[in-house]
């Protein structure tokens, strides 16, 4: 089995925690040494039954694989910049999927991403690295996510949608298709998506419409 270290320790990492757990029912395949996270109370501390080693830096140190497990709708690039700040190459990082997971031959997810129960990516969809779907998540024929997006429970795409690099789509949101969604979107959740995103805009609605601005900091900002 394949050690492996979970950075977070908050709600989507405890979820990725439950999915390793999931995978070795199956097939055991993964030997889930503990959390890493940066808020230093949690250090020492029992999290659903496995311990936060220490910060997320200890990745760098351990001989072992890493999923980057952080980030919400407040902070939505905080996978992007510890993946930047730990400098590991892609051969490092896991990727895990759930076990009913539904994933086409033709389609491709990438280093560092994690896929969450009931997800469908139904035909020629590439999911980039260091993405989170979570669960009942459908992605269609030819769809494309970038690195470090979020894909929010009950979330659905039609065919050909571009989600671009760290963009946040919001539970039960549902997208049109051939649409792009720019990079570091946020569309808000129930949203009703009709008309393509630009980068870094808040998106909310039914149909969705511009909200304000994101102030998002995924570490490369001017």
């Amino acid at each position: 089995m394949t050690p492996l270290l979970i950075v977070g320790a908050g709600g989507f990492a405890r979820e990725t925690a439950q999915l390793v757990h999931a995978i070795n029912d199956v097939s055991p395949t993964w030997e889930p040494l503990g959390f890493l996270d940066d808020d230093p109370a949690k250090h020492g501390t029992v999290v659903d039954g496995m311990p936060v080693l220490g910060g997320s830096d200890e990745a760098v140190k351990r001989d072992a694989r890493i999923v980057v497990c952080t980030g919400n709708s407040r902070d939505y690039a905080s996978r992007a910049r510890i993946v930047a700040r730990l400098g590991l190459p892609p051969e490092r990082y896991a990727t895990l999927v759930h076990p009913t997971a539904s994933v086409s031959r033709s389609s491709t997810i990438g280093p560092g991403s994690i896929v969450l129960a009931q997800v469908v990516l139904t035909a020629s969809v590439t999911v980039g690295a260091h993405v989170s779907v979570m669960p009942h998540v459908t992605l269609t024929h030819d769809d494309v996510v970038g690195d470090f997006a979020t894909l929010t429970a009950g979330a659905r795409l039609a065919g050909g949608v571009h989600v671009g690099r760290g963009a946040y789509i919001g539970s039960g949101a549902l997208v049109r298709e051939t649409l792009t969604i720019g990079s570091y979107a946020l569309v808000g959740m129930g949203s009703v998506v009709i008309r393509d995103i630009p980068a870094r805009q808040v998106w909310a609605g039914v149909p969705a419409r511009f909200i304000r601005s994101s102030t998002v900091d995924d570490g490369a900002l001017a």
